[in-house]
């Protein structure tokens, strides 16, 4: 064994032996297992894709109700644009909702907009399944998956009212400093609700409610943190690529402000299962490997059963078992 084996071995041996650090490990280790870039990179694409319509639908919906030029359906739309700081302005300048004296032409014009913002839904309700190793027998069927989007919808709705509220909430207690000192906290409270609700609907029932509420309030709590900072982020990033790519630096600068609120989502969700089917501590240097290892491994093969009448087992040699 080399000085760097040693060094390896040495370093494992160590992360075994904390908790923190082992189960932190874990959740990385299986992010890497589910290849959790390539479906945070997913989500990123049909985020993108999904995001116009569903803006459209929103102003399309508030000002059919409201009216287009009400000061709820500007509220509820800035609550929407809010979740990307400085780009929302430019996004808000572009996006116009639909007009039509016609009702049935309005109403086909809904359903393309429902239909066009179901992909991102689609693709987090397949990374959720990915990430929990769900047989592919055992995920929901095509019908399934389209209610838990209009419920996904239904939610995100409810957000940007909630959003739009607590808006109001805190211009209107400008003048008191310990008043508006509780926006923060209620902000925070609503990302924690939106994550737990999020992963429900998202993740295939088989999965309790109560194993989805550790990774509910890491993300909650991350994504928060993203957006406090997010103004400082996304005004530096613009400021060098805006000299060199122009207009298209808002179209990357969306696109990165999604693929980090995706590697948010997939992160969280891997520590639900880590935490919940106590995925730690992993090897570092292995084989031979861990319990936690070959219960990844096993769940991994046994993810790809297609067919009701396949059974997929997986066995390991002794020279790969830990002693």
């Amino acid at each position: 064994m080399n000085v760097l084996q040693r060094a390896v071995r040495s370093l494992d041996t160590l992360q075994r032996r904390s908790r923190p650090v082992g189960f932190a490990y874990g959740v990385i280790k299986k992010f890497g297992d589910d290849q959790g870039g390539s479906l945070a990179a997913l989500i990123t694409f049909f985020g993108f894709t999904s995001m116009f319509p569903l803006l459209l639908l929103v102003m399309t919906l508030f000002g059919s109700i409201v009216g287009s030029s009400s000061s709820i359906t500007q509220k509820v739309v800035n609550s929407a644009l809010s979740q990307f700081p400085i780009l929302g302005s430019e996004i808000a300048a572009n996006i116009h909702a639909l007009h039509s004296n016609n009702a049935f032409s309005l109403a086909i014009g809904l359903v393309g907009l429902i239909l066009g913002s179901q992909g991102a839904s689609q693709a987090s309700q397949y990374a959720m399944a990915q990430v929990w190793n769900i047989p592919v027998t055992q995920r929901p069927n095509y019908l399934s998956r389209l209610g838990r989007t209009a419920g996904m919808i239904v939610v995100l709705g409810l957000f940007f009212i909630l959003g739009a509220a607590l808006s109001g909430f805190s211009s209107f207690t400008s003048q008191y400093v310990l008043l508006r000192a509780l926006a923060l906290p209620l902000s925070v409270i609503a990302n924690l609700a939106l994550y737990l609700l999020a992963f429900r609907i998202l993740t295939p029932r088989q999965i309790e409610t109560r194993n989805l509420v550790i990774g509910a309030i890491v993300g909650g709590a991350a994504w928060t943190v993203l957006q406090l900072l997010g103004g400082y982020l996304v005004s530096h990033e613009l400021r060098h690529a805006s000299q060199i790519y122009g207009f298209f630096a808002i179209v990357l600068g969306i696109l990165s402000w999604i693929y980090l609120g995706a590697r948010i989502l997939i992160y969280s969700a891997e520590i639900n299962v880590v935490a919940t089917r106590k995925l730690w501590p992993r090897s570092i240097a292995g084989p031979p490997w861990t319990p936690a290892d070959r219960k990844v491994f096993s769940a991994l093969g046994e993810q790809q059963d297609r067919t009701k009448g396949e059974r997929i087992e997986v066995e390991f040699d002794r020279n790969s078992e830990s002693g």
